[in-house]
C-alpha cells in the first residue's frame, strides 16, 4: 500500500508539472531534445548547433520581449511590430550617416532610434485607443503600411554616406548594409565564451538580461500593477480611477521602444541591416514564440518569453540541418520555411489560451 500511495503521489506529481508547463510545449520541447540527441548521428556537429540556439536567442529574444506591455495592457499582441523596427533602423542608418563607427555606433544608433520610437509609439497607441477591441487587425494593418511606405522612404531621404547609399546613382539605400567597422557583433564579443565550436555570446544575453529584469521591475512598479489591472480588467481599473487610455498609451511606446533596440540587437549578431520589405513578417516569428512559451493574448510572462523563443529558434534551427544531413539534400531553405511557418500557425490557432 505504501509503494502504491507512493506511486500515485509521483504520478500526481508528473501529472501537475505537466499541466503547469502545458503539453504542447512538453511535446516542442521533446522534438528540440530528440533533434539535439540524434544530431551527431547524423553528421551535424553538436556544440556547433547549441550555439546557432544560443546566438538566435540572443539575436531574437529582445523582439519576442516587445510583446510583454501591450499584453499586459490588454492591446493584444504587437502584430504592429514593424513600426518599432523601422524606428531602429532609422536609428541605425542615421548612426552610419553621422560617422560613428564600433561599438560606439550601436549605442549612438540606440539613442537616435528612441526618439522615433517614442513619437510613432505614441501616435501607434493613440490609434489603438481609438478602436479597442480590434486592436490586433489595425496593428498588423499598421505594421504592413508602415513597411510599404518606408520602402519609398528609403529611397527619398537625403543619405549620402557612400557605404550605404548605391554606387552608380549615388541616392537611395541599398537593401542591405554590412555592419563591418560598424557595430557587428558589438554585444555578442563582449565577454564571449569559446569553448571548441562552442561559442556564447555572453554581451548579448546579458543585454537581454538586463531588459528583462527591467521590464519584471516595471511590472512591480505602481504603474506596471495598473497596467496588469488595466489588462485584466479594463472597467475595474476606471472605477480605481486608473486612466486606462494612457495605461495603454504608455505600454505601446514601450513595446514600440523594445522593438527598436531588439532590431538593433538582432544586426549587431546577424552583421547587416536589412531594409525594405525585410520587416515585414518579422511581427510572426515574435507572436508565436512569446504564445508557444505560454503566453495568451492578456497574460505573459518573462519566463514565457524565454522558454518561447528558446523552442522557436531552437526547432527552426535544428529541422533543416538534422533534416538536410538525414537525406544528403541541400533542401534547408524548403524546410526552414515549412517547419518556420508551420511553428507560427499553430501558435496563431492558439492565441486565446496561450500554450497550454
Amino acid at each position: 500500500m505504501s509503494e502504491q500511495t507512493t506511486k500515485n503521489t509521483f504520478q500526481d506529481k508528473v501529472k501537475k508539472v505537466a499541466e503547469e508547463f502545458g503539453l504542447p510545449r512538453l511535446i516542442i520541447t521533446g522534438f528540440l531534445v530528440l533533434l539535439l540527441v540524434i544530431s551527431p548521428f547524423v553528421g551535424a556537429d553538436l556544440p556547433t548547433q547549441i550555439s546557432n540556439i544560443i546566438n538566435r536567442f540572443s539575436w531574437n529574444g529582445i523582439l519576442v520581449l516587445a510583446m510583454v506591455p501591450m499584453v499586459h495592457s490588454g492591446c493584444g499582441l504587437n502584430f504592429g511590430l514593424p513600426l518599432g523596427i523601422i524606428s531602429g533602423l532609422l536609428g541605425a542608418t542615421l548612426s552610419i550617416e553621422l560617422g560613428f563607427t564600433g561599438p560606439v555606433s550601436f549605442f549612438m544608433a540606440a539613442l537616435l532610434a528612441t526618439p522615433f520610437a517614442l513619437v510613432f509609439g505614441s501616435v501607434y497607441g493613440w490609434l489603438l485607443n481609438k478602436i479597442k477591441g480590434g486592436e490586433m487587425m489595425i496593428a498588423t494593418y499598421v505594421g504592413f503600411s508602415s513597411v510599404s511606405l518606408m520602402c519609398m522612404m528609403w529611397l527619398l531621404l537625403p543619405y549620402h554616406s557612400p557605404n550605404m547609399v548605391w554606387g552608380m546613382a549615388g541616392k537611395g539605400l541599398r537593401t542591405t548594409i554590412s555592419l563591418e567597422g560598424y557595430y557587428t557583433q558589438a554585444l555578442a564579443k563582449i565577454l564571449q565564451i569559446n569553448i571548441g565550436n562552442l561559442s556564447i555570446p555572453t554581451g548579448a544575453l546579458l543585454f537581454f538580461a538586463l531588459l528583462a529584469f527591467l521590464m519584471w521591475a516595471f511590472l512591480h512598479t505602481k504603474t506596471g500593477t495598473a497596467m496588469t489591472a488595466v489588462g485584466s480588467n479594463p472597467e475595474f481599473a476606471r472605477s480605481a480611477g486608473i486612466n486606462v487610455n494612457k495605461i495603454r498609451l504608455i505600454s505601446v511606446v514601450m513595446s514600440t521602444w523594445l522593438a527598436a533596440i531588439g532590431i538593433l540587437v538582432y544586426e549587431q549578431g546577424f552583421g547587416f541591416i536589412q531594409l525594405y520589405m525585410a520587416p515585414f513578417y518579422m511581427a510572426l516569428p515574435a507572436v508565436s514564440a512569446i504564445l508557444i512559451g505560454g503566453a495568451s493574448v492578456n497574460k505573459a510572462s518573462i519566463m514565457n518569453v524565454i522558454i518561447g523563443t528558446i523552442l522557436f529558434q531552437g526547432i527552426v534551427t535544428m529541422t533543416p540541418t538534422v533534416m538536410n544531413n538525414m537525406i544528403h539534400l541541400d533542401m534547408s531553405e524548403v524546410i526552414r520555411i515549412i517547419v518556420s511557418n508551420g511553428m507560427i500557425l499553430y501558435a496563431l490557432t492558439r492565441k486565446t489560451e496561450g500554450a497550454k
